[in-house]
């Protein structure tokens, strides 16, 4: 366990991120879990300062994409380039090279270039002319995405959002970090370097140590009980898949992780549950229209389930 080593980078972290220390937390727990993040909130909220001093604080390599209508598969993975004075085509590889992805906006790109994102998100890899790249290692990324009512944005395909670990809301400062953010910008504190805190090493460390943390067979089966529960749902298209109870499973030992633990207990399940599986649930158009949500689904199935002792 590294547990100074995480606390260093939480404290780093929300230095520049003020206030949100739940968020700072969730997002941990997907780059030590090997998840991916998807954040829906409006402008202005941090999302990219977030983004940039995660990289910075673990020495990582960040992009960022500013993803657009015209957007095109290749902005993002790269392309091949004819080169005259080699005579021959030389790749040139994009952005999602990189230890932390921001893809801002992606609800905003077309699905043929959110797709582009697929094979990069689940398999560590991309393909450019018949070669495959293996992609850094750690390698996140961590998309935005405006509300779906506002003008000029396409829905996620059902394939996409399944491969996002959890989805995160950051909302608007109350008055008491609002106070604290401008203080910190009129000192120029915000403004000042970011130092990274640990090295990518150490998070590849952490990475296995994760792997590691003990998650009894009882627990197991309540993370599977939650999953299966949800495909009994007459509110929802279909249930959720075997990767989102992976996935759970995951989250909830680099959850015990951070908190200091070698073994997960209910109450982390419990935690992941309401962050990593709401998103992942396709609800039909009975239950829009009666109002329903994913989180409020998964919070009523986390009441009727027994949790282990």
């Amino acid at each position: 366990m590294q547990q100074d080593k995480i606390e260093a980078l939480k404290t780093n972290i929300n230095r520049k991120f003020v206030g949100k220390e739940a968020v700072t937390e969730h997002l941990i727990v997907a780059l030590l879990g090997g998840g991916h993040v998807l954040i829906e909130d409006v402008p202005g909220v941090g999302k990219t300062t977030l983004a940039k001093v995660m990289a910075k604080s673990v020495d990582g390599i960040f992009s960022r994409i500013q993803l657009t209508p015209d957007t095109l598969p290749t902005d993002i993975i790269g392309t091949s380039i004819y080169s005259a004075k080699e005579e021959a085509f030389k790749v040139v590889k994009g952005p999602v090279f990189s230890n932390i992805l921001l893809a801002d906006e992606i609800n905003r790109t077309s699905p043929k270039t959110q797709s582009a994102l697929l094979e990069a998100m689940e398999e560590r890899q991309v393909t450019l002319d018949g070669t495959t790249y293996e992609l850094p290692d750690p390698f996140l990324v961590l998309a935005t995405q405006n509300p779906s009512e506002q003008v000029g944005t396409y829905p996620l395909p059902e394939a996409e959002l399944d491969r996002f670990m959890m989805k995160l809301q950051i909302g608007y400062p109350i008055k008491e970090e609002n106070l604290r953010l401008a203080d910190r910008y009129l000192s120029g504190e915000l403004d000042a370097e970011t130092e990274p805190v640990i090295s990518i090493q150490d998070v590849k460390v952490m990475k296995e140590e994760v792997k590691q943390v003990i998650c009894k067979q009882e627990v197991v089966e309540y993370c599977l009980a939650i999953v299966e529960k949800t495909r009994d749902l007459k509110e929802v298209v279909y249930g959720l898949s075997p990767r989102a109870g992976l996935e759970l499973i995951r989250a909830t030992q680099a959850y015990a992780y951070i908190k200091g633990r070698d073994y997960v207990i209910p109450e982390d399940v419990i935690a992941m549950s309401k962050v990593c599986l709401p998103h992942r649930l396709i609800l039909t158009t009975e239950a829009y229209i009666s109002r329903y949500t994913g989180f409020q689904l998964i919070s009523e199935i986390l009441d009727k389930v027994k949790r282990p002792a």
